[in-house]
């Protein structure tokens, strides 16, 4: 395999920014039921504990788009899987992102939503990279900052590999 992990964000500062975020979120959206909508794969466990966080009535939804296949760099396609179930004319609606890399697969998806008629449309995501080139997507509640590298662990993976560890971890070459 030849690839290194090094330690990033260990699990108790990750669920310290979720229970943050949670916070966050909660005061926004106060007397509110709002749906929060997944993108696939590699959110469902920052999904999950952040739900748990909320402790507050909302709904679930999920997405999915592929824009990266087996490679570490986007191939700049992007492309809708799954789409959501429920109906979200004049609904609340917060996206839940892992990684904000190069922006596309969240304008796409944004772009999607927006044509459904949303009341609001918001933003959570764990991390976001700063990639160089980014299109410019407005994250209402963010997670972490960083500048560069390829992450996993904490439901992110590298060709389905390492979703499982609980910290964040950047591959080396």
């Amino acid at each position: 395999m030849g690839n290194h992990l090094k330690l990033l964000f260990p699990p108790e500062e990750i669920q310290l920014a979720v229970n943050r975020l949670a916070n966050e979120i909660k005061r926004d959206y106060t007397d509110k039921t709002p749906l929060l909508i997944g993108i696939l794969k590699g959110s469902f466990i920052f999904f999950s504990d952040l739900v748990r966080a909320l402790d507050m009535p909302l709904e679930i939804d999920f997405i999915r788009a592929a824009s990266y296949g087996d490679r570490i760099v986007s191939s700049g396609e992007v492309k809708i899987t799954k789409d959501i179930d429920i109906n979200i004319k004049n609904r609340d609606i917060l996206v839940i992102e892992d990684v904000v890399d190069t922006g596309l697969t969240l304008d796409v998806i944004l772009e999607h939503l927006k044509t459904r008629n949303p009341a609001s449309l918001k933003l959570c995501a764990l991390v976001d990279k700063h990639t160089q080139g980014q299109l410019p997507v407005k994250i209402d509640y963010l997670g972490f900052s960083i500048r560069d590298g390829f992450l996993v662990g904490y439901g992110l993976d590298y060709n389905e590999k390492h979703r499982y560890l609980s910290g964040i971890y950047v591959m080396e070459k």
